[in-house]
């Protein structure tokens, strides 16, 4: 009996077997595409961690098999991820060739995403000018999008990119439009960042008045509230400061560096840094007494850092500080620590400072070969610095002059009544010239006078002339005790004890002053700001 069933043809054969085939090609497909998929995650994840290899090689795995699944959309995005890997690692010419790769075509110039990052692969290159027309782009395509967070992080590196330029004005007006686009996003943190950013880049510019200035940095500290984290609220306060600080705003300055102690407890490297600044500030406002527990946590605190030439300011401000409260012990031991401090760091122009204002001091203490010999030590430091203030070496050549020619006292007889009694205050801190005026009256008459004037120029001459020669060993130097990157030293009762003003800052316009100068006329924070370190 026959079978009603019959043998397939030929043509039902091939097209089972064509959809099979096409079964396995689709089933294949859709494994790739999850593999990629699961690269792609995986290489964010690595990015996310800082495993830049990592990431690199996820993301290479995810290029070659987009190429073999043959889909240009999935192509373009594995280029585009692997080329911001390679910028993101650090290679930026090849991560700029796989995002040119990534969507060829005037497609390109309307994606804001692959804008910013051919403006951070050219920024990476070195090539602002490339840079910051790809961030206007990309900011300006972030916003027809109502991206606004996006909108202000690439205003952000634009503006960065302009400071790098050194073009202040259109750095600022880049950090406002950031601010604005934040504000927008209800990211009020990032606002807060920006107008900091904007504050600090006016002070740079001649194109705007204090008051612009002062309302930028006041409306950024309105936000202040809407920032979570302590350390980005305490280095907000901090630079805040710092600009109310270049603005000679201090009273300001101290109120930010007060609110920055909080959020900087937990953070040594951030603490140290509203000490030294808050305890500056208050230097420049005469409130000595506070501001010198405050250098002094600084000091301690940069010592246990390791930041020696920052702990050497800080004993500079602590010195002033001391000096101007009488206390002549305490800033003569802080302005040796001071000293010592540049000189382990090769500061040669805060040497100068330095021994200028511990002369000074000595003169006050009635040690005039001392203060000599810091006058002398002034002006070897001077002969290694490239380029010094206008004036300093003739200051310091007067007043080395000066010190040359006032006697020494005359020692007690043993048989004096007034051996043994303490020297009263009225007389060491009188003005230097009527201390010496007062002893040359007493002592030697008018022909004695002109001849030691005369030798005293001769002597300060000979030195300076050696000092500007670059020689080096010129006078002898004052000993310091070892042992850096402590608040005190140990024991230092064989040691020359010497106070100076040098810790402070001085105008650019003006030279250096001593307390001499101005102790009659106008008081020293009229012509000194302490030292401020700048936020890292």
């Amino acid at each position: 009996m026959a079978s009603d069933a019959s043998p397939p043809g030929d043509d039902e054969v091939k097209d089972r077997r064509r959809r099979r085939r096409k079964e396995r090609e689709v089933r294949k497909k859709e494994v790739q595409e999850v593999d990629i998929e699961e690269l792609t995650s995986a290489g964010h994840r690595a990015l996310q961690e800082g495993r830049t290899e990592d990431a690199l090689s996820c993301f290479n795995k995810t290029l070659k098999a987009a190429e073999q699944l043959q889909d240009s959309r999935v192509l373009r995005a594995c280029s585009f991820n692997l080329g911001a890997a390679y910028v993101e690692a650090g290679r930026p010419k090849k991560g700029l060739d796989l995002l040119r790769q990534a969507q060829p075509g005037p497609k390109a110039d309307r994606l804001p995403d692959l804008q910013f990052n051919l403006a951070l692969a050219h920024n990476a290159l070195g090539q602002s000018q490339e840079a910051t027309g790809y961030f206007l782009q990309a900011a300006q395509l972030y916003r027809s999008q109502g991206d606004g967070g996006s909108e202000g992080d690439a205003c952000m590196e634009m503006s960065r990119c302009y400071s790098r330029a050194q073009d202040w004005s259109q750095a600022v007006q880049g950090f406002l439009r950031a601010a604005e686009s934040y504000r927008v996003a209800a990211m009020l943190d990032s606002a807060a960042a920006a107008l900091k950013e904007a504050g600090s880049h006016m002070i740079q510019s001649d194109q705007f008045s204090a008051d612009d200035i002062i309302g930028v940095l006041a409306e950024c500290l309105s936000l202040t509230d809407s920032i979570t984290d302590p350390k980005t609220l305490g280095e907000l306060y901090l630079s805040v400061g710092m600009s109310y600080c270049r603005l000679r705003c201090f009273q300001e300055a101290v109120r930010c560096f007060q609110q920055a102690l909080g959020p900087a407890a937990q953070r040594p490297p951030l603490l140290a840094k509203v000490l030294h600044n808050l305890g500056a500030a208050l230097n420049s406002v005469g409130q000595f007494t506070p501001a010198v527990g405050y250098h002094r946590l600084a000091a301690g605190l940069y010592g246990s850092l390791g930041c020696r030439g920052d702990q050497a300011r800080c004993f500079s401000n602590l010195g002033f500080a001391c000096s101007q409260l009488g206390d002549d012990e305490e800033a003569a031991e802080s302005f040796i620590h001071a000293l010592q401090g540049f000189r382990d760091t090769e500061d040669h122009l805060a040497q100068v400072q330095v021994c200028e204002s511990l002369a000074e001091c000595y003169l006050k203490q009635r040690k005039q070969q001392k203060a000599v010999q810091l006058y002398k030590q002034a002006l070897t430091a001077l002969s290694h610095c490239k380029d010094s203030p206008v004036g300093v070496r003739d200051r310091l050549v007067e007043r080395l002059t000066a010190a040359l020619q006032r006697p020494r006292p005359p020692r007690p007889h043993p048989l004096s009544p007034h051996v043994g009694q303490r020297i009263r205050k009225s007389d060491i801190t009188q003005s230097p010239d009527r201390a010496s005026n007062q002893q040359l009256d007493g002592q030697r008459g008018e022909g004695q006078g002109s001849q030691q004037d005369a030798t005293a120029r001769q002597e300060a001459a000979e030195h300076c002339g050696s000092a500007r020669d670059g020689a080096t060993e010129g006078p002898e130097h004052i000993s310091m005790v070892p042992g850096p990157h402590s608040l005190y030293q140990s024991d230092q009762s064989d040691q020359p004890h010497t106070e100076s003003e040098t810790s402070l800052v001085q105008e650019a316009e003006s030279p250096p002053t001593s307390p001499g100068d101005t102790r009659e006329a106008t008081p020293l924070v009229a012509r000194w700001r302490s030292r401020f370190c700048s936020l890292m």
